[in-house]
């Protein structure tokens, strides 16, 4: 339910009507929506995309080339970080034989760590969408 007045407020859901008694009244396009949305955000699309995807439909466009764009970006971002993760993995793995042949190594805190000399920082956390805390609805 929760999910649902979420959705709402962000746009991504229409008002829906409401009973008498002041209850919402959803119709049978917000179940096809929700799943919409849902298997866009499991494809990794962020709730604006979702929200602007949503809107040029609305309006009569087709958003499918936008979706293919958006995916082929994504794609090329996740294969500059797998090349950063990769590279992260080799000089990680080569500090660690390092410090394998160095044994202890003196210091005030940990001599391994406050000898290193770091190249380049790991790379950044990766951009990819969180999975949903919300219930499953239906």
């Amino acid at each position: 339910i929760e999910a649902l007045r979420f959705y709402e407020r962000s746009g991504l859901l229409g008002k829906p009507s409401r009973s008498p008694s002041g209850y919402r009244l959803y119709d049978d396009g917000v179940l096809e929506r929700l799943i919409f949305i849902k298997k866009s955000q499991t494809l990794g699309f962020s709730l604006n995309e979702i929200g602007r995807i949503i809107s040029d439909a609305q309006s009569g466009l087709s958003p499918c080339d936008e979706v293919r764009e958006i995916v082929r970006r994504r794609l090329a971002e996740l294969d500059e970080r797998m090349r950063e993760m990769r590279r992260y993995r080799r000089e990680l793995a080569q500090t660690l034989e390092e410090w394998d042949k160095v044994g202890r190594a003196p210091g005030h805190i940990c001599g391994l760590i406050e000898a290193t000399e770091m190249e380049n920082q790991p790379p950044a956390a990766p951009r990819v969408a969180p999975k949903s805390r919300h219930k499953k609805v239906g």
